[in-house]
């Protein structure tokens, strides 16, 4: 979501750029003046850095998920040859234990 802001705020600024804007750039204390073409470079770079960022968290989720499939699965198959153990152990025992 705050990724996904950023990249609303870069495309937006990249918009208001015009051929008259005044752009300065921050540097450490003090505000130094930058060319229009290298602003909007910079903004298109940095938009560009965070797609891709984006992408590769999809990517990172995506196996993610598919790893907890597999596991999920994995799980499945033991709880059910414990169950099918537990039960030939029963009947191997005379079935459950009764009172008297």
């Amino acid at each position: 979501a705050v990724v996904q802001r950023r990249v609303r705020e870069s495309s937006g600024i990249n918009a208001e750029y015009g051929d008259n804007s005044e752009v300065y750039k921050l540097v450490g204390p003090l505000l130094v003046k930058q060319e229009v073409p290298e602003a909007v470079s910079t903004v298109k770079k940095r938009i560009n850095f965070i797609k891709g960022e984006l992408e590769r968290c999809d990517k990172n989720i995506t196996g993610s998920e598919e790893k907890q499939a597999r596991s999920r699965e994995a799980l499945a198959k033991i709880q059910q040859q414990y169950q099918a153990k537990m039960q030939a152990a029963a009947a191997a025992a005379g079935g459950p234990a009764q009172r008297s």
